[in-house]
């Protein structure tokens, strides 16, 4: 049988990474194995470095949205064959939108023999309604496409029934956008990967590493998503902001030894000046008790959307 590819859309911090992660246990559980896309206007990822540590098949496209990378989908969707995936999971950038027309009809039409294609599923972000008009914009244009709208809170089976079953429409609601209205709202956001390696004398834990980088970047920063990652010999942490004042999600060895040698990842998306966000998070690694080698920058807007095509009539 044909393997499923799943669209994950939802705004940034809705808690997509976290439902994929979900079904793929419950998939395993019921004897069947997924495999996922992670998707990033940059690379670097540390929802990448996270699959990885947990064992899952993956790939990755970067630097642009699904829409704009149609071509390089295909083929990461095609090289995650070779793990024989019954199901495709497919996380898209969490400021995309349009992805009915520009991704899943072009699914439809041109590679049909190849995938099954599910029903586009948006995750409800706990915000609901974001003050700022560039996201809100954003945000309700996700909801509008959706073919199914489900809660961080959904029954991970249940959604998972729905997705599979064949009884929903796919690519059912298309979007009448304004491309230089999205390109706007899209420009709105700073978007900043980085990666150091941090040699610690005396060794510290990487929860002495994130905890206080976490605290000042969070009072430095107008966040809309931060995640980092760090990794050494004796364990990993990932933490997560969805907002300022928010708690931070964290995963991974709270207990683990000190190390003398930790990899950071950095990935934030701000309401700022890319050359401000920069500075700020260059400052603050610096501060903290390591010595930084640097191996990764890039801090930049989301260039304007180019999808490579673009269906709204019959497939």
């Amino acid at each position: 049988m044909k393997p499923v590819i799943a669209v994950v859309g939802g705004f940034l911090g809705a808690g997509k990474t976290t439902l994929i992660l979900a079904a793929a246990r419950v998939l395993q559980r019921r004897g069947m194995r997924a495999a996922i896309i992670l998707n990033d206007q940059g690379d670097d990822l540390v929802d990448t470095c996270y699959v990885e540590r947990l064992g899952l098949a993956n790939a990755q496209v970067t630097g642009g949205c699904f829409c704009c990378r149609f071509p390089d989908l295909v083929q990461a969707a095609g090289q995650l064959l070779a793990t024989e995936p019954d199901v495709i999971f497919a996380e898209a950038v969490g400021s995309c939108t349009d992805i009915a027309a520009t991704t899943l009809r072009p699914l439809l039409r041109d590679h049909h023999d190849r995938f099954r294609v599910a029903p586009l599923t948006v995750l409800v972000h706990p915000a609901r309604k974001f003050s700022d008009p560039h996201l809100d914009f954003l945000y309700q244009h996700q909801l509008a496409e959706a073919d199914l709208i489900v809660e961080r809170d959904v029954s991970v089976s249940g959604w998972l029934e729905q997705l599979l079953s064949g009884a929903t429409p796919v690519a059912g609601r298309m979007l009448d956008i304004d491309y230089a209205r999205y390109a706007e709202a899209e420009a709105a956001l700073a978007w900043l990967n980085a990666r150091v390696t941090a040699r610690a004398r005396p060794p510290l834990t990487p929860a002495m590493l994130v905890g206080p980088l976490l605290d000042r970047l969070e009072a430095r920063i107008r966040i809309v998503h931060l995640k980092l990652f760090t990794q050494c010999d004796s364990g990993y942490l990932k933490a997560a902001l969805t907002g300022n004042g928010q708690d931070p999600i964290v995963d991974g060895g709270l207990d683990a030894s000190p190390s003398a040698r930790h990899e950071i990842l950095v990935n934030v998306r701000a309401l700022t000046e890319p050359e401000s966000l920069r500075d700020i998070v260059e400052r603050e690694l610096a501060a903290l008790p390591v010595s930084i080698t640097w191996r990764h920058m890039q801090c930049f807007r989301p260039a304007p959307p180019q999808p490579t095509y673009r269906s709204i009539g019959g497939i």
